[in-house]
C-alpha cells in the first residue's frame, strides 16, 4: 500500500488519513456550490447577456466591501471560529434563501434573483478561499507539491456529485430544497474542517520528515490569534511584489475565462441551437472536463510538479489558452469550443490550481488568509468585470474569433511569463538562506 501510495499520488502512510479529511472537506465544499448552480442559473439569468455583465460589476463591488469585514474577522478570532463563522454565514444565507422561494414564491422576480446570483458569486469564491487558505496553513510546502492534487480529487468528485444530485432531486422535490442540501453540505464542511485541525500528532509526524517546514505550521497555530488590521490583506499585495505577480496571475486568468465564458454565450446564440441541443453540448463539456479533471488530479499533477517544479506547471494553462484561442480562430465550430473549454477548465482545475495554491505556503499565515482573501475574491472578480467588458467592446468593435485571439493570445504570453516567475520567485523564498561564510 505505501509503494502504490507513493508511485501513483506521492502520499505518505503517515499523511494518508489528513489527506483523506482535507478531499472530505473539498468534497463537501464543491457539492454545496454545485448542487445550488443550477438554482443560480435559473434565478438570475434573466434579462440576457448585457445584464450578467453588470451582475459581474455587482460582485465586484460586494467584494470588496466584504474583504475588510472578512479581515476584520480573521483578525480578532481563533482559525476555527473565523472558518466556522464564515461558512455558517453562508449556510444562514442558503436558509434565507430557501424560506423565501418556499414561503413567498410568489415574491421571487428579477431583482431577488439577481441578489441570489450576486450572492451566490459572492459565496463561490469565498468558499473556495477559505479552504485553500487552511490547506497552505495546515500543509508544508513540500506536502503541498505533492498531497494538493490528491485532496483536489475530493473537490472534482463534489463537482461531479452536486450536479448528478440537483438533477435527481430538482424536478421531484423542487429547487428550494436544493439549497437546504447545499446548508447541510456546509455544516459537513465545517464539521471537516475542525477534524483536520485536530490531527496534530499526524500531521507533525508529517513535518518532521519535511526539511523545509514552514514557520506557520507551529504547535499551537489554532490557539493563536493572527492580529493585524482589517485593510491588511490589501497594504500587505500593495507592498509585496510577490503578492502583486500572483495578483497579476490570478486577474488575467479571471480575464481569459470571462473571454471565454461570453464566446461560449455568444457562440450559441448564434448558432441558433434548440434547448436540447444545448443542453447537450454543455453537458458533454462537463462530463469531458470532469473525467479529464479526475484523471489529471489522481495520476498526473503531483508527478508533474515534482518532475518540472512550479513554474512549468503554471505555465501550462495559459499555453493551453494561446493554443485554444488560435484553434478556436481558425475553426470557429463548436466542436473546437467544447474542445477548448473541456481542455482549459481541466488544466486549470486539474494542474493549475493545485500549484496556485502552493505559492501561498512561502507568504506569512496573516497573509495567506487576509490576502488571499483579497485576491482571490476582489482581484478575481475585478478580472470577470474586465473580461465581461472587454468581450462587449470588441464586439462593438465588430471583431470576431480572430480579434478575440489577436487580443488573448499576446496576454497568454505575458501570463505565461508571470507564471514562470511566480515558480521561480516560490522556489527562492523557500530556499533556506546561507550563513555566511566565516574568513
Amino acid at each position: 500500500m505505501k509503494t502504490v501510495l507513493q508511485t501513483f499520488t506521492n502520499i505518505r502512510r503517515q499523511e494518508l488519513l489528513p489527506t483523506l479529511v482535507a478531499g472530505l472537506f473539498f468534497f463537501c465544499i464543491l457539492s454545496a456550490l454545485m448542487v445550488v448552480r443550477p438554482a443560480r442559473e435559473a434565478l438570475g439569468m434573466q434579462r440576457g447577456i448585457d445584464a450578467i455583465r453588470w451582475l459581474f460589476m455587482a460582485t465586484l463591488l460586494v467584494t470588496l466591501l466584504i474583504n475588510p469585514l472578512f479581515s476584520l474577522l480573521v483578525s480578532r478570532f481563533r482559525r476555527m471560529v473565523f472558518i466556522a463563522a464564515t461558512y455558517c454565514f453562508f449556510s444562514f444565507g442558503l436558509l434565507c434563501f430557501y424560506l423565501l422561494l418556499t414561503f413567498a414564491p410568489t415574491h421571487v422576480g428579477l431583482i431577488s434573483g439577481q441578489v441570489f446570483y450576486v450572492w451566490f458569486s459572492v459565496f463561490n469564491l469565498f468558499a473556495t478561499m477559505l479552504f485553500w487558505a487552511l490547506m497552505t496553513d495546515r500543509f508544508s510546502k513540500d506536502q503541498s507539491q505533492r498531497l494538493f492534487a490528491a485532496i483536489s480529487l475530493g473537490g472534482t468528485l463534489g463537482a461531479m456529485f452536486g450536479p448528478w444530485l440537483a438533477s435527481m432531486l430538482a424536478r421531484p422535490f423542487g429547487t428550494p430544497l436544493l439549497l437546504l442540501i447545499a446548508a447541510g453540505f456546509l455544516l459537513c464542511a465545517v464539521l471537516s474542517a475542525w477534524w483536520l485541525t485536530s490531527l496534530k500528532i499526524d500531521l507533525e509526524e508529517a513535518h518532521a520528515t519535511d526539511a523545509r517546514r514552514p514557520n506557520s505550521s507551529e504547535p499551537d497555530a489554532e490557539h493563536t490569534l493572527i492580529g493585524g488590521s482589517a485593510w491588511e490583506g490589501f497594504t500587505a499585495v500593495l507592498r509585496s511584489p510577490y503578492l502583486l505577480g500572483i495578483s497579476a496571475y490570478v486577474l488575467i486568468l479571471a480575464v481569459v475565462a470571462t473571454l471565454l465564458y461570453f464566446t461560449r454565450l455568444q457562440m450559441v446564440a448564434a448558432l441558433a441551437l434548440d434547448t436540447d441541443t444545448r443542453t447537450e453540448a454543455f453537458a458533454r463539456i462537463d462530463l469531458y472536463t470532469q473525467a479529464a479533471t479526475f484523471v489529471l488530479q489522481a495520476f498526473l499533477t503531483s508527478h508533474l510538479i515534482k518532475r518540472f517544479g512550479i513554474a512549468v506547471t503554471l505555465a501550462l494553462l495559459p499555453i493551453t489558452v494561446a493554443f485554444g484561442f488560435i484553434g478556436l480562430a481558425l475553426l470557429g465550430s463548436l466542436a473546437a469550443l467544447i474542445a477548448f473549454e473541456a481542455s482549459f477548465r481541466a488544466v486549470q482545475r486539474g494542474i493549475m490550481r493545485p500549484a496556485r495554491e502552493t505559492l501561498f505556503t512561502t507568504v506569512p499565515r496573516a497573509e495567506r488568509y487576509k490576502a488571499k482573501a483579497f485576491i482571490d475574491t476582489f482581484v478575481y472578480r475585478s478580472g470577470d468585470a474586465l473580461g465581461s467588458q472587454t468581450e462587449g467592446l470588441l464586439g462593438r468593435l465588430g471583431m470576431g474569433l480572430a480579434g478575440l485571439a489577436w487580443f488573448a493570445v499576446p496576454l497568454a504570453v505575458i501570463w505565461m511569463s508571470l507564471g514562470l516567475w511566480l515558480g521561480y520567485a516560490q522556489a527562492k523564498r523557500s530556499t533556506p538562506a546561507r550563513p555566511p561564510v566565516q574568513l
